[in-house]
Formats: C-alpha cells, structure tokens, sequence
C-alpha cells in the first residue's frame, strides 16, 4: 500500500514509517522543509498549502503532527496546540477530496476528548465527549476530516491513551521517578490511566487502513482498563524499583494546570470499535504492554 505521513520526524511517525517500510510498503513523509529524499514532498499546512497532485495516487494519508502536549498551557501555546493539530488534519482532507480515488484518511486524536474527569463511567465510541481545552480541541480537530469524508474517503480519528515504549517521551517521563526510586501513583491513584503499547498501535494504524468497517472514532487503549493505581504498581515491578512515594494532587494542579488533568482525570476507555471489527491485542494487559516497552 502506499501511505503518505505527516508528522513522520515524531516518535509515533519514525515508528509507524519505520515498520511500513519493513514490511514493504510505500511511505512519502510531508514535511515542511526542503526535500532531501526521494521520499519527502514540501507541505505547509499553516497555509494549507499541498498539493494534491503531487500525492499520486496513495491508499491512505495519516497524520500525526501536532505541537507538544507537554509543555506549559500559555494561551499562546494553546493557540499552537490547536492550530498544529486542525490546519493539518484540514490540509490532508482539503487534499484527499481533490484525489480521484478517494484514500482512506486517519488522523491521531487524543483520549483526552471525553473530558477533565469521567469517574467510572465506560467510555466507548459511542459516548459523548467532555469538558475541558482537550475536548474541544478534539471536537475541532476530528471535525476538521469532514471534507474528506463527504467527498468519499474512508476517515478514522485514533483516540489514543499513553502509547508505551521505551523511547516514547510520556513513557520516559512515567518511568524516570521509578528509576531513581522516587515513583509512585499519581493523585488518588483510583483514576483510570489508558495506554496502549507502540506494537499495538501501529497494528491499530494498519488495521485502520485496512479494514473497510473500521471508520469514525477508535478508541486505542487496553481492553483491560487499568487504574494509575494498578499501573505504576506494575511499572514499578518490571523495573524492580518501589512505589511508596505518591504525588499529591493538589501539587500537579499547581504545577502543571489543567494539563494535570491529563493524569489525575479518569477515562475508562474501551477499544469497542476495534474489538468489533476482530482487532486482536498482542498486550491486552498493562503488566504486558509494560514489559512490552522495556523489552
């Protein structure tokens, strides 16, 4: 198949290209420079300018650029988070409803889209989203595939939890206090924490792409649900260390903002849309996409 990936110099998008073209499929990454490889083509999705043409005649269009979440929430740079996840997702679809054939089109969402804090409530597909800067950015930025959509694309908004991996940057973050001793439940500990391993969301990726029921929201995170309780317990024995030092809530609200709500606020996600559609997990388990990440 032939993909074409915006945001290909990330984590997730080295990942994902790296693994497609193992197994031998066509990858074009757009980026905003120069081309320097045979495989890149200039995009400036600010402008919303690429040209459509140019794609050729691709099976699917991805996109997995979007600013940092990480960093401090300034109104400035809540303006970057927004616009570096909608003026992309918006250029790709403008481009997949100019193409003859229309691709399918799969853009990276975020979890955080069902709100602030769903206490125990099961979250499917189905379920409205929340509250919060996150929600609406995603309410803008799954709706920003709209064009693609009507012109006949196949569209599918992955909404996903922590993706674990070694050199994920989030599962580096996780895991630092642990390797130093100094790990232990975030808040309460009770929320429910999504994640998912890297291997199980590149399958998600190409299952997306390939399997013509999957559309619309996907959920991407454990079919067990799992508290930060359960999982710092689990990370903190796979790498041998303690878990005696929790970090208080009202500390991460001071330090962190809303974005503590990202850690402390409980989404019990579950992956309905795939499990329907006969995805199977390879770590269905946090203990297993845990070690799965320090493999």
């Amino acid at each position: 198949m032939k993909y074409v990936l915006a945001g290909a110099s990330g984590f997730l998008g080295k990942a994902l290209a790296r693994e497609l073209g193992a197994q031998g499929h066509q990858v074009t990454r757009l980026v905003r420079r120069t081309p320097s490889a045979p495989d890149e083509l200039r995009w400036d999705p600010a402008a919303g300018d690429l040209d459509a043409a140019s794609l050729g005649d691709p099976d699917v269009l991805v996109n997995l650029a979007g600013a940092n979440i990480g960093r401090p929430w300034t109104p400035t740079y809540r303006l970057t988070l927004r616009e570096s996840r909608v003026s992309t997702t918006s250029t790709l679809a403008a481009a997949a409803a100019r193409l003859e054939h229309p691709p399918v089109v799969i853009t990276q969402s975020g979890i955080g889209g069902y709100g602030l804090d769903r206490g125990d409530e099961i979250l499917t597909e189905d379920s409205e989203l929340g509250d919060g800067f996150l929600a609406e950015v995603v309410r803008l930025w799954e709706g920003a595939l709209e064009p693609a959509q009507k012109a006949g694309s196949r569209v599918v908004a992955l909404r996903t939890g922590v993706v674990l991996d070694r050199k994920a940057p989030a599962f580096q973050l996780l895991s630092l206090p642990f390797r130093i001793a100094l790990g232990g439940r975030l808040g309460p500990g009770t929320q429910y924490f999504p994640v998912v391993s890297l291997t199980d969301w590149i399958r998600t990726v190409q299952h997306a792409a390939e399997t013509d029921t999957v559309s619309g929201p996907v959920n991407v995170s454990l079919p067990t649900p799992t508290t930060n309780a359960d999982f710092t317990e689990a990370l903190a024995t796979a790498l041998h260390r303690p878990a005696f030092l929790p970090v208080p809530a009202t500390l991460m609200k001071l330090t962190l903002g809303e974005f503590a709500w990202e850690l402390l606020g409980s989404k019990r996600a579950l992956p309905t849309r795939l499990q329907s559609t006969n995805f199977t997990f390879h770590h269905p388990t946090a203990t297993a996409a845990i070690s799965a990440a320090l493999a």
